[in-house]
């Protein structure tokens, strides 16, 4: 008996009914790591845990950061569709996520002032335990990096880790916090200045208050 014909990649982890013969337009001319993470069943990925977590932010091995396969489609369409409503994922996430109007001017020193900043879930997170939070800390301030290696400053570093330490791990065991700043080649938002938060089973009511009581988008959008 003959195998069946292999899906194309666009027809996975999705619903017989909303298959399409072609490609839609969401998911054309995705890099060949999209690709193959697009490829895969959903029950063929691996969740990581806070025990693989740690030394990939550790080792700065952030490209190993996958969303599950159906999720990563459903951000690929999210921000297709964003794209033509809004001229770019930056101008959605200006007006409607963080509510800031340009030009974003910071009134005072790095973290220094509550209204330069802006904690909130990230929308489209990785595959991860459900137990492990991930949010970003937008700022209306650069973080200064090195111009030749493109890394943080130490001084920037200091003064997120600074900013680290008071905010999340003075309510969280510091060995269930950690926090990176992705790669400029990694960014889905080159606009907005904003580094990523991760903890390991927080207070659920720590960090409603520490959001403001925000919902991600994949909770809140129907793609």
């Amino acid at each position: 008996m003959d195998s069946p014909e292999p899906l194309p990649y666009w027809q996975i982890n999705c619903p017989p009914q909303n298959r399409t013969i072609d490609c839609p337009p969401f998911l054309l001319g995705l890099n060949d790591k999209d690709k193959r993470i697009v490829s895969t069943p959903d029950e063929d990925f691996e969740i990581m845990t806070w025990e693989q977590v740690v030394p990939i932010i550790q080792d700065n091995r952030l490209a190993v950061f996958q969303r599950i396969p159906s999720q990563l489609r459903r951000y690929k369409a999210f921000s297709y569709e964003l794209a033509k409503q809004y001229g770019s994922i930056a101008s959605f996430i200006l007006k409607e996520r963080l509510q800031w109007s340009e030009p974003i001017v910071a009134r005072g020193n790095p973290f220094e002032c509550l209204d330069d900043y802006k904690i909130l879930w990230n929308d489209w997170p990785y595959g991860l335990d459900k137990r492990i939070v991930h949010l970003v800390v937008w700022t209306k301030f650069d973080l200064q990096v090195d111009g030749k290696t493109g890394d943080l400053t130490p001084e920037a570093r200091a003064q997120i880790d600074d900013f680290v330490g008071k905010t999340f791990r003075s309510r969280v065991p510091a060995e269930n916090v950690r926090w990176f700043k992705n790669w400029a080649a990694l960014k889905s938002i080159h606009a907005v200045e904003h580094f990523h938060v991760m903890m390991f089973d927080p207070d659920p009511q720590f960090v409603q208050d520490i959001t403001n009581g925000d919902v991600p988008q994949c909770d809140r959008v129907d793609v």
